[in-house]
């Protein structure tokens, strides 16, 4: 989770990014840093994705994470819950990259006037540049749509 701020005050936005392809596969946006926001979040990357049973959830820290709501939705998603670990800076590396670029390189250091606008810019920068154009060295240099894809068609091929 993130903050950003906007003339109308703070904006809180989460995400939930799939290490594989570095592809933010959910997001949400509150004016408030609860368990709502981290919930969301959530429920935005489970009806993208579908996952298996199995697959791993790894949170950074703090209370929307650690929740008994949160336990209960990773539960009901057949999610194995993992935790940032205390004092481990690059843990959340990844997500930690992921913000920086959202505000510095997408939002032009300017601040959106309201929450709605901040929203929107959001959205825009995720689906119109960070999952379809920002290429990542870990994924050789592509975009996370284009390995998805490509790994899809080898897939495939096989």
């Amino acid at each position: 989770m993130t903050g950003l701020w906007t003339h109308a005050g703070w904006l809180f936005v989460a995400a939930i990014l799939d290490l594989y392809c570095q592809r933010v596969v959910g997001w949400a946006a509150r004016a408030n840093n609860d368990r709502a926001l981290a919930l969301d979040a959530l429920r935005d990357a489970l009806v993208a994705r579908r996952p298996p049973p199995g697959w791993v959830h790894h949170e950074g820290g703090g209370s929307p994470y650690a929740s008994a709501d949160d336990r209960h939705a990773l539960e009901r998603a057949f999610a194995v819950a993992s935790m940032i670990r205390e004092g481990d800076g690059s843990d959340n590396a990844v997500a930690e990259s992921f913000f920086a670029t959202l505000k510095t390189v997408r939002l032009d250091d300017r601040v959106p006037d309201d929450h709605d606008a901040a929203t929107r810019a959001i959205g825009h920068s995720i689906d119109g540049f960070y999952n379809t154009k920002r290429r990542h060295s870990f994924i050789g240099f592509q975009s996370p749509i284009r390995f998805e894809f490509e790994t899809q068609l080898a897939a495939m091929a096989r």
